[in-house]
């Protein structure tokens, strides 16, 4: 038995590290505001489907991943994380419960909470501007979640992973 728990947890970290690298992977400039939010779609997944496995705490741990990956402020992403997980883990019995399309929604709001917060963390320690154009990665993340989340359901079942 401690042998499926270690497998599924390197599955967990596996697609943690795939949306890291996706997230530090250079995209053209004129793109670059949409660019989707993969650790945050990955983080929100693996809590609402483990919360037992995958909390806050890990959400913390992989935040500052995500810090050192980019070279920027550490802990602003972990801040970030953090307070998303939280609000997931907290509300994990109503999110399932509501259809692939009504969680799309909560998630892009959830994105968006989460680019305000990493925009005022980062306010808070550096002078930085606000652009408009970088919530239209709150769109593209409203279109991916179904896709990833069916994704990711098929991993965790196919791998067994509780």
């Amino acid at each position: 038995m401690p042998t499926n728990k270690a497998h599924g947890r390197i599955w967990i970290w596996l697609s943690f590290l795939l949306a890291l690298v996706l997230q530090a992977v250079p995209w053209p400039g004129e793109l670059e505001p949409f660019r989707p939010s993969w650790v945050v779609l990955v983080t929100c997944y693996w809590v609402l489907a483990l919360p037992h496995r995958v909390n806050v705490g890990t959400a913390l741990v992989v935040g500052l991943l995500w810090d050192l990956t980019l070279g920027s402020t550490l802990g602003v992403r972990g801040l970030m994380l953090s307070v998303i997980a939280y609000i997931i883990a907290l509300n994990f019995r109503v999110l399932r419960n509501l259809s692939l399309w009504q969680q799309a929604i909560v998630i892009a709001l959830l994105s968006l909470a989460a680019k305000l917060i990493e925009f005022w963390a980062e306010y808070l320690v550096s002078n930085i501007s606000f652009y408009p154009q970088q919530f239209f990665a709150v769109l593209l993340n409203f279109i991916l979640w179904p896709w990833l989340f069916l994704l990711l359901r098929r991993i965790r079942r196919k791998f067994a992973i509780r």
